[in-house]
């Protein structure tokens, strides 16, 4: 049997209370006459609060930006012939502010005497909500100075932000690759707390920082028995890292058998410890970070092809400071105010000469050699701004291969750089890697690979 709702008015009251929306009707004195159970879904007001009374729950204190009905209603000459939209600010019920978009019509007779209206409206507040929030993310992308605890608002750091967001929002493997001091890890981080892992472990180890003997079961643990000194079972930084994010920093320093055993753990998503026979499944984001040329190490063999392309599925490169000069006074800035407050020095700014200085300097060592200089220049400072003889020498002298002069090759400058260092440091090697911004590790394979004279580890 076929519904009409012109024969059976239930039909039709049905079907306006089955609508999201809220719908009502009232008469020619603006006295409520219907309140459908759309209207009390958005506004917590029943029927039975609203129906009988004048109209004023749609004006007032309640409701600030609806054209009242009592308006429209007590002079219908002026009210829109057609339907007149409306949006309010309303507070409902319980208290919570709504806004609200309506429509209102005055129902008339043949003859144009008006016998009450209707009116319909939605809840628009968590559709409008979602959207500033949207606009203000986007605004935010657009011209952010920071993420996470990185610094910069030149278009290579825009860039990079862009691309940290995105590996963010999947477990992909990702490659950072990049300059010692440019910020790998803080990447890291930034990816690991923006994604849904957010909650888990973040484990970050330095692979050339440890001995290959030792690595493997670094990575993977090992049971007690499986070789001397191994008087208990230990859990390694996989299984320690499930449901987080490892980052194996100087990825490019890892031994061809220590690669197979990262590629079985990356794709079997399991690792077995050192001198065990069952393996163990693990759940775990895998990040690495290199600043070596993989393409060559691979080229030469040191890489193998499968382990190469498998970590490398998304690459982030970031830039030298050198070629984001627009960011140091942003990055100098920001140091300053951290290191001055923890060292409660009263320093207050830079001085125009010294911050041309910062800005021309050719920053070998990046953001961590930037810190040094600034940390050095606080502890120099004698009055309130730095100024250029607060900075060490290395950062006061003028860059090399001016106009019209070719630059000096980048190995014989990092050669005089790291001399002039380990001299300033009187031979003290640990001491020299602090000045230039790397660990003691990392300056020692400069120098080996750099042919220079690597003497005893002081």
């Amino acid at each position: 049997m076929e519904l009409d709702f012109r024969k059976d008015p239930n039909v039709l009251a049905s079907i306006v209370d089955a609508m999201a929306d809220g719908v009502f009707t009232v008469d020619a004195h603006g006295v409520f006459v219907g309140w459908s159970e759309g209207a009390e879904r958005i506004t917590g007001f029943r029927a039975q609060d609203v129906v009988g009374k004048p109209c004023t729950l749609l004006q007032g204190p309640n409701c600030k930006g609806f054209a009242t009905l009592a308006d429209l209603l007590g002079d219908p000459a002026q009210a829109p012939a057609g339907i007149c939209e409306q949006e309010c600010k309303f507070l409902s019920k319980d208290g919570r502010e709504l806004l609200l978009h309506g429509n209102v019509r005055l129902l008339r007779e043949a003859d144009g005497t008006v016998r009450g209206a209707v009116g319909t409206f939605s809840d628009l507040t968590s559709f409008v909500a979602a959207n500033e929030k949207i606009a203000l993310l986007e605004e935010q992308a657009g011209r952010r100075d920071a993420f996470g605890h990185m610094i910069g608002r030149s278009a290579a750091m825009q860039e990079i932000f862009r691309r940290l967001r995105l590996a963010a929002q999947s477990d992909v493997s990702v490659l950072l690759t990049g300059e010692s001091g440019t910020g790998k890890e803080l990447a890291a981080r930034a990816i690991h707390e923006l994604s849904l892992r957010r909650d888990g472990p973040f484990i970050a180890i330095n692979c050339s920082a440890i001995p290959e003997t030792l690595l493997e079961s670094e990575l993977f643990g090992f049971v007690k028995g499986a070789f001397t000194g191994a008087v208990r079972d230990k859990t390694g930084l996989f299984e320690a890292a499930d449901k987080g994010t490892l980052v194996l920093d100087e990825i490019g320093d890892v031994s061809p058998m220590i690669q197979v055993k990262l590629l079985r753990a990356i794709q079997e998503r399991e690792v077995r410890r050192v001198g065990d026979e069952r393996t163990r499944k693990v759940d775990v984001r895998l990040i690495t970070a290199t600043n070596r040329d993989l393409g060559a190490l691979l080229r030469t063999g040191a890489i193998r092809d499968d382990f190469y392309y498998r970590i490398r599925v998304f690459e982030i490169a970031l830039p030298p400071l050198r070629e984001r000069r627009e960011d140091i006074p942003l990055i100098a800035e920001r140091f300053r105010k951290e290191l001055a407050e923890a060292m409660k020095r009263p320093v207050t700014g830079f001085t125009k000469e010294a911050m041309q200085r910062l800005q021309a300097h050719g920053w070998p060592g990046n953001v961590r050699e930037l810190r040094n200089v600034v940390e050095h220049a606080l502890v120099n400072a004698t009055t309130d701004r730095i100024r250029l003889l607060d900075l060490p020498a290395e950062a006061r002298a003028k860059a090399h291969g001016g106009p019209g002069r070719p630059a000096e090759p980048i190995t014989e400058r990092e050669k005089r750089r790291i001399a002039d260092a380990v001299a300033a440091a009187g031979g003290n090697r640990t001491e020299a890697a602090r000045k230039l911004g790397v660990s003691r590790v990392t300056l020692w394979k400069k120098m080996r690979k750099l042919g220079m004279e690597v003497g005893d580890e002081r």
